[in-house]
């Protein structure tokens, strides 16, 4: 799967099969779910996930809870691009792997 088809997912009801829980959350953050998106990124306990966990509170304004998370990821700095353009980073960052 890459990023555009990972996008056109979205339309749909339900994420693709297969996801981890990081592309599982930003799934349903960009279907406006940001609560389950939360719950599944909690759940990850990678550097993926917390980056991930960085992105949603960031979105949710919580800078300080978002530093936090950025530290512990592969980013050691808060993001600075547009929200949407941070969701892709990581979607397409993930879909690499």
């Amino acid at each position: 799967m890459d990023t555009n088809e990972f996008k056109a997912s979205l339309s749909q009801s339900t994420p693709p099969d297969g996801l981890g829980l990081s592309l599982l959350a930003l799934w349903h953050d960009a279907k406006g779910d940001w609560n389950r998106a939360h719950e599944l990124a909690q759940q990850d306990a990678s550097q993926q996930g917390a980056r991930v966990h960085a992105y949603l509170h960031r979105k949710e304004g919580d800078v300080d809870n978002a530093a936090y998370w950025y530290a512990r990821s592969t980013n050691t700095s808060a993001c600075r691009l547009p929200l949407d353009e941070e969701w892709e980073e990581i979607v397409t960052e993930l879909l690499a792997r």
